[in-house]
Parts: C-alpha cells; structure tokens; sequence
C-alpha cells in the first residue's frame, strides 16, 4: 500500500490556478514486493502500472467525498510508460510523485514521475507516464461530463 504525502498547494504557492512546471499536486512512498522484480533483477514493466495504480489510489482516496462520483466513477481508458532507466528492489519505496496534464469534457489525465527512494526530484526520472480516465455515469454505462467543480480541482492540480 502506497503511503501519501501532499505536497505542494500552487494556488497558495504562487497566486495562480495550477502548480509550478517541477511541482507535484501528489507524491507517493510505494514500496516495492519481490515479486514486483523480473529475472535480471529489474522491477518488471507490467508491474510498474500495478504500483503506479497503488500511487493514484492514494491520490484520488484523499480528494476527500465532494469528489467521491469522480473518484467513484473515473476508469482508465490509456497508459504510456517510458522507462528512461531501470528501477530495482533496492530502490524501494518508489516516490510516484503526480499532477494533471490536462482534462477535457468527460476524461482527464494524469503525468506520473517515478524515482528511487530519497531521489531529488530535480533529476531525470527512471519513468516517465501518463493515465487517461475517461468519467463514467455507472448506472446508466455511458460517459458523462465532468463537472464545474471537478473541473476547477482538476485545474488546481494541473502544471
């Protein structure tokens, strides 16, 4: 289970809707399983989106309930990944440190930095990523539209 740490407000920060282009909106300890690791001793390339969820979860758990139908009804629709350099078990926890690239009428997404434990966060992540949520209206199967106030929290967040 990922262990959150909120970092940076930008709205307070600077005096401007959205976050600094270094800034994250949330940052996330994920340990790292053995059984995350491939045979040469890498963290496998499929197991980086399972922690990479862990690290989101935390994220979209600590909106608190006026964005519980966001959280609630937001499924992931795409993922890209580029492994810049390769993570190990010794690197454990991976700080996931995440921001909102952008949103659109019915879908957002999110930019992920991944890192070793303790890594300034000035230097080149080990992977680089993105997921596109498209938001669900659950009941009736369909997308709907986000709303204003998801908008404005998805702004706040934003680079």
């Amino acid at each position: 289970m990922a262990t959150a740490d909120q970092r940076h407000d930008g709205r307070q920060r600077t005096g401007h809707p959205g976050l600094a282009h270094n800034e994250f909106a949330f940052s996330a300890d994920v340990p790292v399983r053995w059984s995350d690791m491939d045979a040469f001793g890498h963290i496998n390339h499929a197991r980086i989106v399972t922690l990479m969820e862990e690290a989101r979860i935390a994220w979209l758990l600590s909106a608190g309930e006026e964005y519980a139908p966001l959280i609630t009804s937001a499924m992931i629709v795409h993922v890209e990944i580029r492994y810049q350099r390769q993570l190990r078990h010794d690197d454990s926890p991976l700080q996931v440190g995440m921001w909102i690239k952008g949103h659109r009428s019915v879908d957002f997404t999110i930019g992920y930095e991944i890192r070793p434990a303790g890594e300034d966060t000035t230097t080149k992540a080990a992977c680089v990523a993105s997921t596109q949520m498209a938001v669900v209206d659950v009941e009736a199967h369909t997308l709907r539209r986000l709303r204003d106030t998801e908008k404005e929290y998805l702004r706040a967040w934003s680079r």
